[in-house]
């Protein structure tokens, strides 16, 4: 039986830009980072230290040439913020591009874009 989810594997054109952007501009943690000495690194982040789960920033090219079978999509992530108003003006003022913020049933949402345009929603939840 499968009991959380562990990490999520994203795969990007620069890893050290998008790195970057998650730390600097979302305010991420770095977990932890390997390199074998061969070219093959990534980086884990996170909203913080010890959340449950991580996201592992690998490169896409590496991954295509390794693995050519695997789904190297952008996953459609949802994060969740206790003050949305306030993280839409943070990432505003950081100049990430953003949505409006729209009501939906379930809450307030918008999406995000990171430096290689990849888009990331995020829903109000107190």
């Amino acid at each position: 039986m499968i009991n959380k989810v562990g990490q999520i594997m994203l795969y990007v054109n620069n890893q050290d830009e998008v790195l970057q952007f998650w730390t600097e501009k979302v305010g991420f943690t770095l977990v932890s980072e390997e390199d074998n000495g061969q070219g093959f690194k990534w980086f884990e982040i996170a909203p913080t230290k010890d959340a449950e789960t991580s996201i592992i920033l690998h490169n896409k090219e590496l991954i295509a040439k390794m693995q050519p079978e695997l789904n190297l999509g952008t996953p459609s992530l949802m994060f969740f913020s206790e003050n949305i108003d306030q993280l839409y003006k943070d990432l505003s003022e950081k100049n990430v591009k953003v949505g409006e913020i729209v009501n939906m049933p379930s809450g307030r949402v918008f999406n995000f874009a990171d430096n290689e345009e990849n888009y990331f929603a995020v829903m109000e939840k107190k």
